[in-house]
């Protein structure tokens, strides 16, 4: 799905970024689709904060541009990344390993669920990850189906069989077959008790995260990169199956993590639905290019509404705050970045902004990049359930360049970023987001007190940073 982009660049200010590109376009967002009323599922954003965790990506992604026709991970390798994880990143808090998509996800029991991850069985995976105090997040769908047809569903007289479009409900794209995967139809009989299954067969592994992708492909069957992938069984269908999804997940204690998702309307159904919904296109070959760069100051009408990572935080960001839906810039490969002053924006903007940090760098390639993971300071706003905002949430406009938020202890954080080619010397009057009088400074990259202030002004490097907390 990749496709050929240019990078465009836009010109500095030269004192501050407080003054709007005068050729601001209107945002766009994706259209409305009018629904019945939903059904509501209490309490499901209520105290949850985004992950900290290490994902596969990365060794799958390598493995599958160097031509590899079988994409697999041995026991014993699982071993070395597990040991890995927790020596470095457990302790700073990073708690799972996670699954993805490129291994084979098979179904080797009378369940019809998922229970292999290529050679190794998840439980065995659950085990490995349990034994050095991890957990195990799993790559998977809960409209996927993976089992035989004759699979009966538990507690009903369906089967697996069952699940299937039956021809007798409309499709988004009639005449087309579903490209990678079956999927369970949500008005099907048994489908609400197939996914109620699915999440109580990941509880009972040891599983509490579920990265499920691919869902605009049910709703709709496209994505602007592939374009028709699939039949798309509609937006009444689509929104009854993450009720049900939402339903179960908050039953069994199960995070859920929406990939691919188009966000119509608001992204009222992922918003209400899931805890965690992607704002970005894949992270790929991650860098800059996928932070920053890639289509800059462009959104679009479905997935994905941005192309890197700084624009879908601004862009989504007034959905976001404590106790509502987490916004997921995706995977971040250190390793990929030419200096450290974007490692240090990289990681800033997802802690910011309230995203998950998910390493996706190996052992193997991770480098002297384990510091900027492993800022306890910075951190800290992840363990708070801090969620930043942006001065704009315009993609054309410099202020969202300024991000603040403010500490469940009254701590005020700010970050200046410099997303330019160019140096750049950025100012903030504290009076501009609701701060009266001095307060103290502290640099959080720095790990440095820089006394009191009533603004800030920094001179901030191409592609940097200064993230710093305020106190009275």
């Amino acid at each position: 799905m990749k496709k050929t982009l240019f990078l465009a660049t836009i010109a500095l200010a030269a004192a501050s970024l407080f003054t709007a590109c005068k050729d601001e376009v209107e945002m766009i967002y994706p259209p409305k689709h009018e629904l019945p009323d939903l059904p509501v599922v209490d309490g499901i954003h209520d105290n949850v904060k985004a992950p900290l965790y290490w994902s596969v990506y990365e060794y799958c992604y390598d493995k599958e541009r160097e031509g590899a026709s079988t994409i697999d991970i041995s026991p014993a390798e699982w071993d070395r990344i597990i040991d890995w994880v927790a020596a470095n990143l457990k302790p700073h808090g990073y708690d799972m390993i996670c699954t993805d998509g490129f291994i084979a996800m098979l179904s080797t029991d009378a369940s019809g669920y998922m229970t292999q991850y290529g050679s190794i069985s998840l439980k065995d995976l659950v085990a490995k990850c349990k034994a050095k105090g991890l957990k195990l997040g799993v790559y998977d769908n809960p409209l996927w189906i993976h089992g035989p047809r004759e699979t009966k569903i538990p507690g009903t007289e369906y089967t697996f069989a069952d699940l299937y479009w039956d021809g007798k409900t409309t499709v988004t794209n009639p005449g087309v077959q579903d490209t990678w995967f079956h999927w369970a139809v949500a008005e099907n009989p048994g489908c609400r008790e197939y996914i109620d299954g699915f999440f109580k067969h990941y509880k009972e592994l040891g599983v509490e995260f579920i990265r499920m992708d691919f869902l605009s492909w049910y709703e709709d069957g496209k994505d602007r990169g592939m374009g028709i992938a699939g039949r798309g069984y509609g937006r009444e269908s689509y929104a009854r199956a993450m009720a049900y999804i939402a339903e179960s997940a908050k039953k069994y204690g199960i995070f859920t993590s929406l990939v691919m998702p188009h966000c119509y309307n608001d992204a009222e159904v992922e918003a209400r639905y899931g805890n965690m919904m992607r704002i970005v296109c894949d992270t790929g070959g991650g860098g800059w290019w996928h932070t920053s760069a890639q289509d800059k100051g462009k959104s679009y009408t479905s997935w994905p509404n941005c192309m890197n990572m700084f624009d879908g935080f601004t862009y989504w960001s007034h959905l976001s705050g404590r106790n509502k839906v987490i916004l997921d810039g995706d995977f971040i490969r250190l390793n990929k970045f030419d200096n450290d002053n974007e490692r240090q924006t990289v990681i800033s903007l997802q802690l910011i902004a309230g995203g998950p940090v998910a390493a996706a760098d190996q052992y193997s390639t991770i480098g002297n990049n384990l510091p900027f993971y492993t800022n306890d300071e910075l951190l800290a706003l992840n363990r708070d359930g801090f969620v930043g905002k942006p001065l704009s949430d315009k993609l054309t406009d410099r202020r969202n360049e300024i991000w603040y938020g403010q500490m469940s202890n009254g701590a005020y954080v700010v970050a200046l970023f410099n997303r330019s080619d160019n140096t750049a010397t950025v100012s903030l009057n504290l009076s501009d987001i609701g701060i009266s009088g001095e307060v103290n400074v502290r640099d959080l990259w720095a790990h440095a007190d820089e006394g009191k202030a009533t603004a800030l002004t920094a001179n901030l490097p191409p592609h940097g940073c200064k993230v710093v907390k305020l106190t009275k």
